[in-house]
């Protein structure tokens, strides 16, 4: 007698077997796979059926643990708080749907009814907590030394992911860890050089300068994406030769 809870393989089969491909791991206990692919809202159409909650809550903190372990060697010499930060950006939100999107889960992801109608499959917070309980059910069907070699394998080289997100989410902050180093805290200035239209629709032109030099200019419907559009335009362009 098959289990009541156990998910139904609806699945397409050739699915999961390119799905396993992509990942990099095949799983010896298939029902791990499936579950870790349990959307909660499946419930809604199998009443008492197993979802992956408890998987997304043992999968955060495995990925926490890989992901500090690798930070604390790629970076020696940062303190706790940067190093904080930077984990915080590449296992939450809106990175982890990034790559749980890369691995295509959101293909064999399954969700009730419902939420497929309403694109629930594609929503960050389901993809970020599949992705956690995907990394636990690997966990699970092998040991940590495996969970750890194929999540880096996800990530790749993560200094330069670390990089290429930080400019993408926060530009301005990027800029300013470049600077610091070299022209300290109090170098950069935003410099608003133009205001106009009428206020319901305002365009703001600024500045972003290195003590009196002009790194980049923006535009934007505010200041601070005016802001950001100049840092961004700096960061093209930067330099460390050349400051």
């Amino acid at each position: 007698m098959s289990d009541p809870h156990a998910p139904p393989m609806s699945t397409d089969a050739a699915a999961l077997e390119a799905f396993q491909e992509r990942i990099g791991y095949r799983f010896r206990d298939p029902k791990l796979l499936r579950l870790c692919l349990m959307h909660p809202s499946t419930q809604q159409d199998v009443p008492g059926i197993d979802n992956n909650q408890r998987l997304e809550f043992l999968g955060d903190a495995v990925l926490q643990l890989i992901i500090t372990e690798r930070l604390h060697a790629l970076y020696p010499e940062e303190r706790e708080g940067p190093l904080t930060s930077r984990r915080a950006t590449i296992t939450r939100g809106v990175f982890l749907a990034d790559l749980a999107r890369e691995l295509g889960i959101e293909q064999v992801l399954r969700v009730s009814v419902s939420e497929r109608a309403a694109s629930g499959h594609l929503r960050l917070a389901a993809l970020e907590d599949a992705a956690e309980a995907l990394v636990a059910a690997i966990y699970l069907d092998s040991d940590f030394e495996t969970a750890r070699r194929v999540v880096l394998g996800w990530y790749g080289d993560l200094h330069q992911r670390l990089l290429r997100y930080a400019t993408r989410i926060n530009p301005k902050g990027r800029l300013q860890e470049l600077v610091q180093p070299k022209h300290g805290n109090n170098a950069l200035v935003y410099r608003v050089v133009s205001e106009q239209g009428p206020a319901h629709a305002r365009e703001f032109e600024v500045e972003v300068l290195l003590f009196d030099r002009v790194l980049g200019c923006g535009i934007g419907t505010s200041k601070k994406e005016a802001e950001e559009s100049a840092a961004n335009q700096a960061l093209s362009t930067w330099s460390d030769e050349s400051l």
